[in-house]
């Protein structure tokens, strides 16, 4: 017969396991909506990139003004070579 402290002992020791359980489900369902977060985000930039340049090819919004935003805005080298873009020089690790 189980005296009352190891049913006790028992039951604390199911209860961690469902917790930990619980804190495994939230960490998933946090995981899950972080990753739509980021999957509409992206296809909404990947929308409103089509829109511009669909308007640039039209005529619709001038060119010169359409590359100078893409020359302020990008920075990344690999980047302004998709536009024909001249590398920025390296900053001076001072002036970051």
């Amino acid at each position: 017969m189980t005296t009352i402290e190891e049913r006790i002992a028992t039951l604390e020791a199911k209860l961690k396991q469902e917790k930990a359980k619980k804190q495994q489900i939230d960490a998933r369902k946090r995981s899950i909506e972080a990753k739509k977060k980021r999957s509409a985000d992206t296809r909404r930039k990947i929308l409103v990139g089509a829109a511009i340049l669909t308007k640039v090819e039209r005529g619709e919004w001038p060119h010169d003004k359409f590359m100078a935003l893409m020359d302020a805005a990008l920075t990344r080298t690999d980047d302004r070579a998709l536009f024909v873009l001249p590398e920025r020089p390296e900053k001076p690790q001072g002036d970051q």
